[in-house]
């Protein structure tokens, strides 16, 4: 039998490509593996080459999930819609529309990472039909489940091969990122050394206390700049990228979320949720909540008595709202009651106008066997008024 002539040749490039990692920080790959913790899509933003695609490798084996690369700008829009399939008596059945192999794979895995590759090389047809499966997660007639995250890349418009820009409605269903190379990274993975990836890994104990923070964050923000919480640039590229809508502020609170339950860095959650809702909204945001500083809610409904309300407006929206928030989160008679006595503070200070809506939104998680709390007094003829408070009492 004769010699592999390329038996040495493969032992030297698995050498070559053989590497370690050492403990080092990467702010980039931190704010993927946040959104993709947070189960929002992400689009990877950055000149060919670069390693997007090494990235999510990394990522998909740090977490342990298959991950599924599919090459975005070589495929029809019915690969994203599905392939009319016709049975037996389609008058009867319809017609089902089959998906590829690659949603199969991740439909029997239960979980995953698809990874749609040169998105911004894709024609707007292609892109219309990615649409469902970014935000619904449907391939043809075949429901992604629930754990299966999405991730594309696509290179800036300029380099990419026959690019497009993205059309305003897909472009608002990611979390922008945009990936860059650090020289000295790169030359010491050339070594043969790259940075650990570091997942952030929820908290059980601080979920819902970290989606009630973030829901008044969120939700103060918006009602001191109500004219962010829609906005559409006016030119072709910014549509392509990253900019605030409803939709938009929902990926932002789940990044905030997430972000506190997880304990991760501040660039990290900023990268995060300035892609989310853009440079302008998403910096204002940012340091609307180096100013805010908000007390644990769960730690209050604790010990409410011990709670002094903050003197500023926007503070006291935000934190009213988060306390309404995580008692919704863990509705019992006790938390519901302390909730009313930590309203009660806004009347005492003078402020009820402020508190007037977290006071409605706590009135209608009330169970009808509940007695009416002392608290509610102050805002008695206002929830009277909006029927916010069935069952007398």
């Amino acid at each position: 039998m004769p010699a592999d002539l390329l038996a040495a040749a493969d032992e030297l490039n698995a050498r070559a490509g053989a590497w370690r990692t050492e403990p080092a920080r990467s702010a980039q790959l931190e704010a993927l593996a946040l959104a993709v913790s947070a189960n929002v899509p992400v689009l990877l933003w950055g000149e060919p080459g670069i390693g997007k695609s090494a990235g999510m490798e990394r990522l998909a084996g740090r977490l342990g999930v298959p991950l599924e690369t599919v090459i975005a700008s070589v495929h029809e829009p019915s690969d994203f819609a599905g392939l009319p399939v016709i049975g037996d008596d389609p008058a009867v059945t319809g017609v089902p529309m089959a998906p590829p192999d690659w949603a199969v794979r991740l439909a029997g895995a239960g979980r995953g990472i698809v990874f749609f590759d040169e998105l911004s090389s894709a024609p707007p047809a292609v892109q219309a039909a990615l649409l469902r499966v970014v935000l619904e997660r449907r391939v043809g007639s075949l429901a992604l489940p629930g754990p299966v995250r999405v991730v594309a890349a696509a290179n800036p418009p300029a380099s990419a091969a026959d690019g497009w820009h993205l059309s305003p409605p897909l472009a608002n269903r990611f979390v922008h990122l945009h990936w860059t190379h650090d020289p000295r990274t790169v030359a010491r993975g050339m070594a043969g050394t790259w940075p650990e990836l570091t997942v952030p890994v929820v908290d059980g104990a601080k979920a819902a206390a970290a989606v009630a923070r973030a829901r008044g964050a969120v939700s103060g923000f918006l009602t001191a700049r109500p004219g962010l919480a829609h906005h559409l640039p006016s030119d072709a590229e910014a549509r392509g990228g990253a900019w605030p809508s409803p939709r938009s502020w929902e990926m932002a609170l789940r990044l905030l979320a997430t972000g506190y339950a997880t304990g991760a860095a501040r660039d990290a959650v900023a990268a995060a949720v300035v892609g989310a809702v853009g440079d302008g909204a998403g910096l204002e945001l940012l340091s609307y909540l180096e100013e805010l500083d908000l007390p644990d809610p769960d730690r209050v409904l604790a010990n409410p008595s011990a709670f002094a309300l903050p003197e500023r407006g926007d503070r006291q929206l935000a934190f009213l709202t988060a306390v309404v928030a995580s008692v919704q989160g863990d509705c019992t008679r006790r938390r519901w009651e302390a909730g009313w006595e930590v309203l009660a503070k806004a009347v005492d200070a003078g402020v009820p106008d402020i508190a007037a809506r977290a006071a409605g939104d706590l009135a209608a998680l009330r169970d009808t066997d509940w007695p009416v709390p002392s608290g509610i007094e102050g805002f008695i003829d206002l929830l009277q008024l909006s029927g916010a408070l069935p069952g007398g009492g």
